[in-house]
């Protein structure tokens, strides 16, 4: 695990963004945003959708303007290069922040994500790719994609910090009956792509847009480990804080995207203290859930509006606020 240095409740997003303008989206993350999150935009283009995106430039399959995907089985090649353009459309929201964050010589870390071979490997197959080859086609395109954009980033900005979530969706349903693959299969698909991000020098996160199996998800062996703010998480309580002891952060997603928006920080704060006091009632060290959390909405945002979006960044931002401070109120107690 590659040990995470960030400020208390740091402050970032999670998933899509609804903008239609790159520049616009660009702009609102690194004004919105204490650790700006590289913008993807499934409303400019369905080619920014997360399965498409991982798509093009693979042999065998062709990505329509509209997102629409066309597979070719006679030639897919688990052993073809993959080919990652960023002056695609796909890659827009990428290409965008990169030239403005360089213009305006951003050197602070920067945090994104990118799907995870679990939920790539099952949209190859439901695309039409042999599931005998999608997971091996999937593995190999996770890993030389997220290499490609890791290289990107430092060339465009150099000795910035990157966090790379791998994104699995597909996560929610491992532990129930008839899932595709074997659940230790599908963590150790995962677990490879968390150390290829590591193995770069990156910090690795996992999120699943949900609550799935904690331990599973821990397993894989992420450095972050984004969870949604539900009473349920309290249930694994001993998993979470031998992750932190390890020096393991957790990006809590305390605004729900589903649903009514909340129009203030209120309920999303009340809301994860008492999840945390019920961590601490559990075994949880109060210093550690405050001084390694990372605070996010719960998931992407690219189904809402702009405005949306700003008032729910807002709320995370007040939060973040109120976390750090607590922390600083815990460490002078201490003596620090």
């Amino acid at each position: 695990m590659v040990p995470v240095r960030l400020p208390s409740g740091i402050a970032t997003g999670i998933g899509g963004l609804p903008h239609r303008d790159a520049s616009d989206a660009v702009s609102f993350v690194l004004r919105e945003m204490e650790l700006p999150a590289i913008p993807f935009l499934p409303r400019r283009s369905p080619a920014e959708g997360s399965m498409a995106q991982a798509m093009v430039g693979m042999q065998g399959i062709t990505v329509g303007q509209y997102g629409s995907i066309a597979v070719d089985t006679n030639l897919i090649d688990p052993l073809a290069p993959i080919v990652t353009d960023l002056s695609h459309d796909a890659f827009v929201g990428f290409r965008t922040f990169l030239e403005m964050a360089s213009e305006q010589q951003y050197c602070g870390p920067v945090k994104w994500q990118f799907v995870g071979p679990v939920s790539f490997g099952l949209a190859l197959a439901r695309a039409g790719v042999p599931m005998s080859d999608a997971f091996e086609v999937a593995v190999r395109c996770v890993r030389a994609r997220v290499q490609h954009l890791l290289d990107a980033v430092e060339a465009s900005l150099p000795g910035s910090r990157q966090l790379v979530f791998i994104e699995e969706p597909a996560l929610v349903d491992l532990m129930q009956p008839g899932f595709s693959i074997a659940p230790d299969t599908a963590i150790d698909l995962v677990s490879g792509a968390l150390a290829m991000v590591e193995g770069s020098a990156a910090v690795s996160g996992l999120h699943v847009c949900g609550l799935a199996d904690i331990p599973s998800q821990l397993s894989a062996g992420p450095a972050i480990l984004s969870l949604p703010v539900r009473p349920e998480v309290a249930e694994s309580a001993g998993y979470l804080v031998q992750f932190m002891e390890q020096g393991g952060y957790i990006a809590w997603g305390v605004v729900p995207t589903s649903g009514p928006i909340v129009t203030s920080a209120e309920r999303p704060w009340r809301q994860l203290c008492a999840l945390w006091c019920e961590l601490v009632q559990r075994g949880a060290d109060p210093v550690l859930l405050r001084e390694q959390a990372i605070i996010t909405p719960e998931c992407g945002l690219a189904s809402h509006t702009p405005s949306v979006a700003e008032r729910v960044h807002r709320c995370v931002a007040e939060v973040s606020t109120r976390v750090r401070d607590q922390a600083t109120a815990s460490r002078w107690v201490l003596g620090a």
